[in-house]
């Protein structure tokens, strides 16, 4: 259980990776409870939790709305209490127990969403003005190109000197800049990437004439044939600064309109490595209601062919009791 300097610490550092997680800060509490204000744990794609925010009843229900809140990017304000209200405030899901501490507890989980790849090809001008601007609004920015430093480069996440090999995660974004100097290379690396958006900054002859040559290298042509050029918005930009404003302008856009799925974008591709993790959906526990983990429930029993799983032993006691009192949940028995 890590302490909540060190839950920030690594927010901090997650933030830094481009590592999307959800951050659960307990909010108000009414005692009995095990978790006081300020209390700060990290949950995060698969439902591990780092930190503390109240113990058996509390943790299913966070874990459950931290994967919503990964979904949508929204924040949520949850409660965990012995009685779930008919009438619950606005703005406020409200999760049943029947854990024996009989306290409760309002948690806020924010979603902290990983920062869209944008791989940036080529050491123009204009690439290089684009990096800093990328970054700063919010872009994990990997520049490539022969003799990438952090003097071209300066707030660049990470420096690939050359184009024979771009990265070990797949961008949302790629934005070849290479002005001549081997766009050759440049697009066919943009084209390894496996990117699902690829720009060209050039004329639209200059740009057909490199569709002819990629296909005749035998790369996919209807790949080869989305990758935008000129690109950018047209807004008659000069300049390397304004060339790039264009360009950064279209990507933004279309990452808000969803035309790219950043999130499924952003993953890693090393040789060998699934870079999809399955997690089984939760189970719902017959008494209280409540979401459990199924790969760490410690209370489960079977019935009927039926295998149910519990937030407390409280609730499995009742269940064992007089388990035809309760709806079918949970996983099938294997």
């Amino acid at each position: 259980m890590l302490p909540n300097d060190t839950v920030l610490e690594k927010v901090i550092e997650l933030k830094r990776q481009g590592v999307a997680f959800a951050l659960a800060t307990v909010v108000r509490c009414e005692s009995p409870t095990s978790a006081r204000p300020g209390d700060r744990a990290i949950i995060d794609s698969n439902g591990t939790i780092d930190g503390w925010i109240g113990g058996g009843c509390a943790q299913p229900a966070a874990i459950a709305t931290a994967r919503k809140a990964l979904e949508d990017g929204q924040p949520r304000l949850i409660r965990v209490s012995p009685t779930r209200d008919a009438v619950v405030e606005q703005g406020i899901t409200d999760f049943g127990m029947t854990c024996h501490s009989g306290g409760t507890l309002d948690i806020f989980i924010e979603a902290v969403m990983a920062r869209p790849a944008l791989l940036i090809i080529g050491g123009a001008p204009s690439a290089q003005v684009l990096s800093v601007l990328a970054n700063r609004i919010g872009f994990a920015v990997t520049s490539a190109c022969p003799g990438a430093n952090a003097e071209l480069f300066p707030e660049s996440a990470r420096l690939i000197d050359g184009l024979d090999s771009t990265a070990n995660a797949t961008p949302a974004f790629v934005v070849v800049a290479t002005q001549g100097k081997r766009d050759e290379e440049g697009l066919e690396a943009a084209l390894a990437s496996g990117a699902p958006y690829i720009a060209f900054i050039a004329s639209a002859r200059k740009a057909e004439k490199m569709r002819s040559y990629l296909k005749e290298r035998g790369h996919d042509a209807e790949r080869v044939d989305a990758i935008v050029s000129p690109a950018g918005i047209d807004i008659g930009a000069v300049t390397p600064e304004e060339i790039a404003l264009s360009v950064l302008a279209a990507v933004v856009k279309l990452r808000r309109e969803g035309g790219v799925d950043t999130a499924a974008a952003n993953t890693t591709r090393e040789q060998g490595q699934n870079p999809v993790t399955e997690v089984q959906s939760p189970a719902i526990d017959p008494v209280c209601g409540m979401s459990v983990e199924v790969a760490t429930a410690e209370y489960k029993t079977d019935y009927q062919g039926q295998r149910y799983y519990f937030c407390c032993a409280a609730c499995q006691h009742s269940f064992e009791k007089t388990p035809q009192l309760y709806p079918a949940a949970g996983e099938a028995k294997a």
